[in-house]
């Protein structure tokens, strides 16, 4: 069959490869062709533009960069008609592929597959009407969001958290070695803006570790080292290296992270952390926040937990002092603080569930494609389902 895949930043890129590995090993004939990363063009196919093309965040830089996104979007929807895949699977990313999303819907009748379901449970949970609408099946990761897109009549399909396939393979293939100097790891997100934001005020609030721990930055896949040179030449006790995240998480004591999937990453190789994410005007971001988004946590683990686990300063409430304050006790081996998040961690790995997420969501998937006729889809649409 014929799978095109569109991702629009980093953890996409990890879990749409690992996506296609196991639609690969199910379906021998398969043929792809993605907006995506590197990890993706390993496994094979054709990539029509990097998701480095795609990932602008925040009002600002979208605006700067919009005509760039129009045309990319537009040559997105021309390629998928073009090429006419078996089906069209969507990764995260929903501000991108809900358009692309509609469009295809409109002008074709190519099955539209979502893995890693939008979060709209937190916010913006308008889109739920274009969902119901253009998307065919729904493939969760969150165990706690399927029950939401069942209550709004979607095929939703939990199939288990990739996260936990990532972790546990690379644990599998990459013995742990103790470093001569313990590690505090630093990880300010995956996206220019983000780092902008957030890696000078985390450096500042490490820093005074720096001479009981090795103090190291996980450079994010597809960000030059100048980049980040911006905001660490003042502070020569940091190390930077690349394509080396997991290794710094499994050698880490503990984490200094930007909400993200990177906080359901280190909280599986159980390194104690605190979640940050900057945002300027914090104070009227708050504001709109409790006004806004309906959930009472930012972090994958504390939204998963059901229960703050991970200490999560956000906007106006992170500050170097505030990140400092929370870190220290989890140095402490012997802190109630650090033992309790380390507990809480291995509830959540027993939440999340076994590995086999990839695995689970292609046989689904191949299971749809070679079930369900095409005039029969908009009727299936109207039904909400889970099956394991």
């Amino acid at each position: 069959m014929k799978y095109y895949l569109i991702v629009g930043e980093a953890s996409g890129d990890l879990h749409a490869s690992n996506l296609m590995q196991a639609l690969k090993h199910q379906d021998a004939e398969a043929d792809f062709r993605f907006y995506g990363g590197d990890l993706m063009r390993r496994q094979g196919g054709h990539q029509v533009l990097h998701y480095r093309e795609l990932a602008y965040m925040g009002f600002i830089p979208v605006l700067l960069h919009l005509r760039t996104i129009l045309r990319n979007m537009r040559r997105c929807k021309e390629d998928i008609v073009q090429w006419r895949p078996d089906v069209l699977i969507l990764v995260d990313y929903p501000g991108f592929n809900l358009n692309i999303a509609a469009y295809i819907r409109q002008h074709s009748d190519i099955p539209i597959y979502y893995y890693i379901s939008p979060k709209i449970w937190a916010w913006k949970e308008y889109r739920i009407k274009a969902i119901k609408r253009d998307i065919d099946h729904l493939f969760s990761i969150l165990p706690f969001e399927v029950e939401f897109y069942r209550l709004h009549h979607c095929q939703v399909h939990y199939v288990g958290n990739p996260c936990v396939d990532a972790v546990e393979s690379f644990k599998a293939s990459s013995p742990q070695v103790k470093p001569s100097k313990p590690i505090i790891a630093i990880l300010a997100g995956s996206r220019k803006q983000e780092i902008k934001d957030n890696l000078d005020i985390m450096l500042r609030a490490v820093t005074p570790f720096a001479d009981r721990y090795d103090l190291v930055v996980a450079g994010a896949p597809g960000i030059d080292e100048s980049y980040y040179q911006r905001f660490m030449h003042c502070y020569p006790q940091v190390r930077l290296r690349f394509a080396s995240t997991y290794n710094i998480l499994q050698q880490a004591h503990a984490a200094v992270v930007t909400s993200g999937t990177a906080t359901l990453e280190t909280s599986l190789f159980r390194v104690p952390q605190v979640v940050c994410y900057y945002v300027p005007f914090g104070p009227l971001v708050n504001l709109i926040r409790r006004r806004l988004i309906k959930v009472p946590y930012i972090s994958l683990v504390n939204l998963i937990a059901g229960k703050e686990v991970v200490k999560e300063l956000v906007a106006n409430a992170m500050t170097a002092e505030n990140i400092h304050k929370n870190l220290a006790p989890l140095l402490d081996d012997n802190s109630s603080a650090r033992q309790q998040m380390i507990e809480d961690y291995e509830q959540l790995a027993q939440t999340l569930g076994q590995a086999g997420a990839s695995e689970t969501a292609a046989r689904q998937m191949l299971r749809y494609l070679n079930d369900e006729p095409t005039a029969s889809r908009n009727t299936n649409r109207l039904f909400g389902s889970s099956h394991p």
